[in-house]
Order: structure tokens, then sequence, then C-alpha cells
């Protein structure tokens, strides 16, 4: 880990660039050496990974053995499968204008990725995208949050064990440093944090012209029509809003429930969150705590002239903020206009898809969309006729764990996507390359051209 200046985030990124000039025709089989490598520092590290994150969260073994270090491993081990698979030349069906040859693409790594995690989900968030830019060949200059120190520090000794300096580097900083290393020119630029940062990122970005992606987030809703059983819709509803206290970039962020059935989803939301954490979920060794202070502060004030018809415990000292339900929050309110990130679920009604379709229009591009029916139309009609970055249907959340599905957003909620092989293709630039015989030309293609060409017209373009 570097304090860093100016100066030096210039030595490391030449230092990056010559290591990657350096490296770059070693071919897989180094890179799968260095991960299985890693493998087996994180298997060595597990109780000492698990330890962190309950200091920086508060989060429960298996919470975070679960939704963090489980997925870590499962990625690694697809990328050291699949790497010399998804590495290897592809050969692609070749025009009729350019025969004979034969066409090819290439994956070629990009360079130097500049990576700025969050702090959330500060293990595997940083690890996943990490391990995807390694096995499509690229370096890494990594700053993690300083949010989650903990897990920071641990990182730092997992890496620095595994991967030479110039490989990849972990930098610790804040905001400040996070812009010094904006203003650098980088290969490529992988974010995850809130949409307000990820502007600025993208202006940094766009002064270079460098590639990159945005894992952002949004209001993910959540429409529940009444037609699936409203006991385990309220129990997947409330796992996915509470997992992790609620800050979690595709948990439900509010719930959008048919009028007629409000009442009885509210009564089994609130009968779930007492089987999951009790009468007092401060007493609860299954429920995490807010990062700090000041998002604490911020969930706080969202609570302000709102009707709470659950919860609202709190306690600043301990960080503690209980799983809390809101009823019909004006739509100008801080908890319908921006992402809540917390333990708070506004509910929201709706007699129409008229009125479904007002919401949804205003909170448009959300991370994660989530509907809970049985009639096939409706769910149809949903999932197809709005924008947002990926889907459940009668459940939340579970599609992030699938290493077959791409993970990004779209519009405000992001740009790229990534997991398993689109982590390979997201850091790797795909070159088209033609390869022409000499036994055969076409000779019309040369001037002097001919000077009918009707007959050669109709030809070509049946070929």
């Amino acid at each position: 880990m570097k304090k860093l200046d100016s100066a030096l985030i210039k030595t490391i990124k030449v230092n990056h660039q010559s290591f990657f000039r350096s490296h770059k025709d070693k071919g897989v089989s180094v890179r799968i050496k260095h991960l299985k490598e890693l493998k087996k520092v994180l298997n060595e590290k597990e109780d000492e990974i698990l330890k962190a994150l309950y200091l920086d969260l508060k989060k429960p073994a298996f919470e975070s053995f679960s939704s963090e270090v489980l997925m870590v491993f499962k990625e690694l081990d697809l990328q050291i499968k699949k790497i010399k698979e998804w590495s290897a030349p592809k050969r692609v069906a070749g025009s009729i204008l350019n025969f004979p040859s034969q066409d090819f693409i290439l994956s070629e790594p990009y360079g130097t990725v500049l990576m700025i995690s969050p702090w959330n989900y500060p293990f595997q968030l940083v690890m996943i995208p990490l391990i995807g830019s390694i096995a499509a060949g690229n370096t890494v200059v990594l700053k993690p949050s300083e949010s989650a120190p903990h897990t920071a520090k641990i990182l730092i000794e997992i890496l620095e064990k595994v991967f030479p300096q110039d490989w990849v580097t972990t930098i610790e900083g804040d905001a400040v440093i996070a812009q010094l290393l904006l203003k650098e020119q980088w290969d490529y630029i992988f974010y995850t944090g809130s949409t307000d940062v990820g502007k600025i990122v993208a202006k940094a970005a766009a002064e270079y012209l460098t590639p990159t992606t945005l894992e952002l987030g949004g209001k993910s809703p959540c429409i529940v029509d009444g037609t699936a059983p409203l006991k385990k819709t309220a129990r997947r509803i409330v796992w996915g809003k509470f997992l992790n206290c609620g800050q979690t970039c595709i948990a439900p962020d509010y719930v959008l429930v048919k009028k007629e059935h409000k009442p009885m989803l509210i009564d089994a939301l609130i009968i779930e969150i007492k089987r999951f954490y009790g009468d007092n979920a401060q007493d609860s060794k299954n429920y995490g705590r807010i990062i700090h202070k000041k998002h604490f502060k911020k969930l706080e004030a969202d609570l302000k002239n709102q009707k709470i018809i659950y919860g609202g415990e709190k306690s600043l000292e301990s960080l503690f903020f209980g799983p809390t339900l809101v009823d019909e929050p004006s739509m100008k309110s801080s908890l319908i206009l921006e992402e809540i990130f917390g333990p708070i679920l506004p509910i929201l009604s709706y007699e129409t898809e008229n009125d479904i379709d007002v919401i949804l229009t205003k909170l448009k591009n959300p991370l994660a969309f989530y509907v809970f029916s049985s009639h096939k139309k409706f769910i149809n009609q949903m999932m197809t006729r709005y924008s947002f970055g990926g889907g459940v249907v009668n459940d939340s959340i579970v599609h992030f764990t699938n290493p077959n599905l791409p993970f990004g957003g779209v519009g405000n909620s992001g740009i790229g996507s990534y997991h398993g092989k689109y982590s390979f293709d997201l850091f790797s630039h795909k070159k088209a390359i033609v390869k022409r015989s000499f036994w055969f030309d076409l000779p019309q293609r040369y001037a002097p051209y001919p000077k009918s060409i009707k007959n050669l017209k109709s030809i070509l373009k049946k070929l």
C-alpha cells in the first residue's frame, strides 16, 4: 500500500506499463499459475477475510462467506479453467468479398487497468473484476475503499503475496487520492460506486477517451401484483433488502404492490423481518451495521416526516439502523428520488398498469428489476417494456450469483457488464484479423474499373 502524490502515481503507471510490455507475450500459463496461487492464499486467509468483513460492516460469517468469499472462489475456478479457451484465436466465417481468406478474432489485454472499488462488498467487488482483468492479461492499479480499512488491509496482504508489485499495486487513500489517480491516462478504468461519482469518473476518462466500465446503482423496483404466494414473496424481499443491512446496489429499493394486496403484504413483511432478526434486530447476530456515521445520518435524514409502519429504531453510537418499512412516501421525497442504500423499504401501491408506468418511467434505468407474479403476460410485459441492468422473477438479487449472466447496468445504473466470460471479454480488446492468400484476385476490384457495372452490382449483391 502506498501513500501517493502525483509524481509517485506517474512512477507506478510507468512501471506497470513496462511490466505489461515485458509480459504481454508470455501467454496464459503465467496468469493461470498466479491465479492458482491466489486461490491457495485465499484458502489460507479465509478466516482473516471473514474477520475483516465483520470489523468493517459487522457482517455475519455466513453472509460474508456466501455473498463475498464463495463467489470469489467460484469466479477463480471458472477463470482458471477457461482462460486458455477464451484466449485462443476465434475463427469466424469469412466474407466472399475477401475470398480466399482466413478470418479471426484475437483477444488482447488493454494494458494497465485503474480499478476503484466500493465499501459495501469490499472483498467480492474488488476480487471478481480484478480476477477477470488479470485473466485477460492486464495489470491492475487498485484503490479499495477507505471506508472498509480492515478488508483493505487483508486485500493488500493477499495481493502482495501473490503478484509482483508492478502487476498489481494496491493504493490506500480517500477521494483526494482517487482524483489524483483519475488525472492520469490509463488503458482502462473500472469503477464501482455511486452514480454521482460515476459521472466524475466518466468525465475524467473522456479527457483521454479511455474505455470505461461503470458499475453504479439506482432505484431498483420490486413489483408485486399479489398473484404469487405472499408469504414466500415477503421472505424473498426481506432477504434481498436487508442483506448487508440494505447496503447492496441491487437490493429492492422500493416495493410497488397492487393496492388491494398491500395490507397483507405489509403484514407478511413484518412477520418475516421478525423471523429473520427477532423482535429486536439490534440483538441479532444475523444483522449487520451501517458503514459509517456519514451514511447513517443520510439515512436518518431520509426518514424525517415519513410514515413509519415498522421499525425505525437506530443507534448512532453502534451504527445500528433497524429494518424499517415506510408507507407511501411522497414522490418528491429523497426516499423516492435517491437510491436509499440502507435498510429502509418504502411501500408504494398501484391500481392499474398505467400507475406502474408513471413511477417506472420517472425512476428509469435501475440496476435491478424484480417482479413477483404468477401471470406470464404481466411478467413478460414488465420484463420487456422497461430498461434495466438485470431482472429476476419471483426472487431478488440471485441473478448476481450466476457467472453465465452478465452483471451490469444501463444508463444511470452503469456502462458495461462483467462476471465469468463477460469479465474476460470486458477486459479484452477484440482485434479483427483477415489473413489472405495470393492465389486468387478479383480483377474488377482494381482500377481501372469496369465501364459497365450493372451486371457486377447484381452479382455482388447476391454474394
